[in-house]
Formats: structure tokens, sequence, C-alpha cells
């Protein structure tokens, strides 16, 4: 049954540009269970601890509350998901949302297939992008915030990556309140020349300055848009999809079996330290091969550093880039360490699949893995530091396995899909109220 049939009928259509009365009592959903006490609730921050203040100090009840909302996610490849973060997220987040009785629609690139309109109760709209490192993720969303503008009626819109913030004043246009998910410190990846760093930065301080709210994934990425702004974010984290007891059957396929392996899983780029977990794994005495799975679009010559890296050793062993869910999930739930180089991306969606599965994971020693992995994380910052970890992760696995064992309850109180879609919820009901302002003015106050 979809969720459509259990709900009263479609009110009168409105009018470009209209908003709902408040008052009008239409298309209600069923009240959502009590959030307070949930595991992982002392992580998430509420949406009443936003940046903003409420529209005209009204203390009665929230208008859009318990309502169907229409809500546009704007600014990611899209789904089916298979990239990244964001999309995970668009796809966790949004499917939870429909099964509510939202009406959420998805902006997808070129790798959602044609034809496909609808995803998981999502609603899917396929438009172009220029395939540019510099030009993709805007074009895009430039493409997407005009389809917006002439098609639509949403209630909320959620903009995913502040690269995108010179487009907020056209989504926020007719009225529609916008919520801008702010990623990572993408402004310090070695891939953007000066100009492009410059930009990012410009770009932070106009989504800071023009949004109606910002969303942060890691306590660490919150606390530099309030040094750096004196601006306020909804933290909202990932979450981990748990893996109990997988299976093992499709290791076999790339040749290695459980807990006889280390592995990367990473997109190729400076700041994921690819190189530095393959110069780690050289230097130590590993009897267990390495598998490294990622690939990269846009940054050839760091590829070729990775290949003449493996290229010395038959024990490290590029995958390539992966799209096979089932086969990456045996990947993380049953190495015997998950080595993690990502340092300037928040809560990473990798190290959650790894702690989710109870693999212990050796990461690279910044706060927003810090944050993930807490006493139980292992963490390098050279060579010669992860060389040690991985020699003692063979030298002693009884303890390895401990660790992944407290790290997946961890992810089970900290990292549920469930109070992430929560939030989201949540922020979008404040958003169609009007009740979200922004304070902030995107002038920097500290330094970076």
């Amino acid at each position: 049954m979809s969720p459509d049939s259990a709900l009263p009928s479609e009110p009168a259509a409105r009018r470009p540009g209209d908003r709902r009365d408040p008052r009008t009592p239409d298309r209600r959903l069923p009240t959502s269970t009590a959030r307070p006490g949930r595991p992982g609730a002392g992580l998430i921050r509420a949406v009443p601890d936003l940046p903003t203040e409420a529209a005209g100090g009204d203390d009665g009840p929230v208008p859009y509350a318990g309502r169907r909302l229409d809500i546009a996610l704007v600014g990611t490849r899209g789904v089916p998901a298979q990239y990244g973060g964001f999309e995970t997220a668009v796809e966790e987040v949004g499917r939870r949302l429909a099964e509510r009785g939202h009406r959420v629609t998805v902006y997808c690139r070129s790798c959602t297939p044609p034809g496909v309109r609808e995803h998981l109760g999502m609603r899917l709209v396929r438009l172009p992008a220029v395939r540019t490192k510099s030009l993709e993720t805007l074009s895009h969303t430039a493409a997407s915030t005009a389809h917006l503008l002439l098609h639509e009626r949403q209630d909320a819109v959620v903009l995913f990556n502040a690269a995108n913030a010179p487009l907020l004043p056209m989504l926020q246009s007719r009225g529609v309140g916008v919520a801008t998910h702010m990623d990572g410190l993408e402004w310090q990846r070695a891939k953007w020349g000066r100009a492009g760093r410059r930009y990012y930065r410009m770009a932070e301080a106009m989504a800071v300055r023009w949004s109606n709210a910002l969303i942060a994934d890691a306590v660490g990425i919150a606390e530099y848009y309030t040094q750096q702004f004196g601006a306020s974010t909804a933290l909202i984290p990932y979450g981990a999809p748990l893996l109990v007891d997988p299976p093992s059957d499709r290791l076999a396929e790339l040749d290695v079996s459980p807990e006889a392996f280390h592995v990367v899983i990473a997109r190729f780029e400076p700041e994921n330290h690819v190189d530095l977990a393959l110069e780690g794994y050289l230097r130590s005495g590993a009897r267990a091969p390495l598998l490294v799975v990622g690939s990269a679009p846009y940054a050839d010559q760091y590829t070729a550093r990775i290949r003449a890296l493996a290229a010395t050793d038959s024990r490290i062993r590029l995958v390539g880039a992966l799209w096979d869910q089932q086969l990456l999930d045996q990947l993380y739930a049953h190495a015997l360490s998950y080595v993690h180089g990502h340092s300037v991306g928040g809560t990473n969606p990798s190290l959650l699949r790894a702690i989710g599965a109870g693999t212990a994971a050796l990461a690279y020693d910044v706060v927003f893995n810090r944050e993930v992995l807490g006493p139980d994380g292992l963490f390098f910052s050279t060579a010669d530091e992860l060389a040690a970890l991985i020699d003692l992760a063979e030298a002693a696995p009884d303890d390895l396995r401990r660790r992944g064992s407290r790290l997946r309850d961890r992810a089970a109180a900290l990292y549920r899909w469930d109070d992430v879609a929560d939030r989201y919820e949540d922020l979008c009901v404040s958003l169609a109220g009007g009740l979200l302002r922004s304070t902030a003015t995107g002038r920097r106050t500290g330094r970076s």
C-alpha cells in the first residue's frame, strides 16, 4: 500500500508561490514516537539548538508538526546511493521520510539510470551536469534550482554541500526555508588549487549568512562554525548500518579468508591518506594481505602514486572501485583491521560502516575520527605508527575482536538512522513553518 492510500484526500492545489495556512489540518501524520531517551540522543543535537530564532516570537504549536510535507533533497549525485556519504544520507533519510508519508524529491545526476523515477518511495528528478571537477556540483545544483522554481512547490529544501551556497538566494526566492549541510572542511583538500580553496571559504560564509539553518555531521565541524562565524548548527551525524554475523561466502571472489586480510576503502584523495596507509603497511611485518578498494575521477597524479607503491609488494592488492554493497559489507565485516585515513570530512560513512560491522579501526588521528571511535579506536599519524598498529593487529587478534565488538555497540547506541531521520524531520517541519531565521552575518570572527 502506498503512503498516500492511508491519508485523507488531497486538498485544493496551491498556486505557485502560495503557502499553506498553518491552521489548516491537512494530511496529518501519526504522532512521532517519543524521542528523548533513545539511544544516541546525547550525540544528536535537536532542532531547537539551531543558529536561529523563532520568527514572530509566538510560543504556540509548530504549524507543520504532524503534516505531510513536500521536501526536496538537492546537491548530491542522487540515489540509488553508490558514491559517498551525502548519497547514503539521502537514501537512508529520504526513504524514512517517505515511509512517514512525506513527499520526498531527490535531484539526481547521470549516475541514476535513465527512466528510473522512483526509489524506495522517493521521487527522482534526473538532470544534467557539466562533468568537470570544478563545475559538476554547482552546475547540477543550478539545474536543480531552476527545476524547483519552475515546476515544484516545496515546503522545505535540504541543500547538501556548502559549495552550492551561491544558489541559496534563488532557492529561497519563493519563501521556502533551506537548511544547508556544510559537509567537511572542503577548502583543506589538496585537490583544489588556490582559487578553489578561496571559493570554498567564500561559499562557507555565504551559507552561514543565507541559510535558514546549518547542518553539521560532527562535533568538530560544529565547533569550527562556532569559532569561525559565531554560528550554531543542527548537529546531525550519519547513521551506521549494523552487521551481525554476516556471511563470508563472497570473499573467495577476492581470494581472501575471514580475519586474514586488512582493508582500506576510500576515494583516492590526498586527505584520505591512502598512500600513507600503503607506506605504513609496507613498513610492517604483516603476513595478511592489504586490500585497497577505491578510485578517483579527478586525481590521476595521486592515483599513480598509489599504484607505484602497490607495485613494490605483492601483498598489496588494488581492487579498484567497488559498488557491490553485499561484497563491500563482507569486506568491512571480516577484515582483521580496517585502515581509515580520512582527515577533513567530518563523520565518515565508511568508518561508520566498519564499526557497525564490528571491525577494529586503525584511524588517522584527527578529532572527527576520535569522536566516532572513542576509547576503542587505534590511531596513527605517521607510517611508522601505522606499521606498529598493523603488527599489533596480527599479534593480538583477540584484542582487536573485542575492540570491534565494543565499537559495534557504540554504533548501535550513537549512530542510528532512525534517530537521524527524526532530526531531519524536525528540521523540515521548522523550515516549513517559517520558524527558522539565521542570525549569523557570515563574517569570520576566528582564525583558520
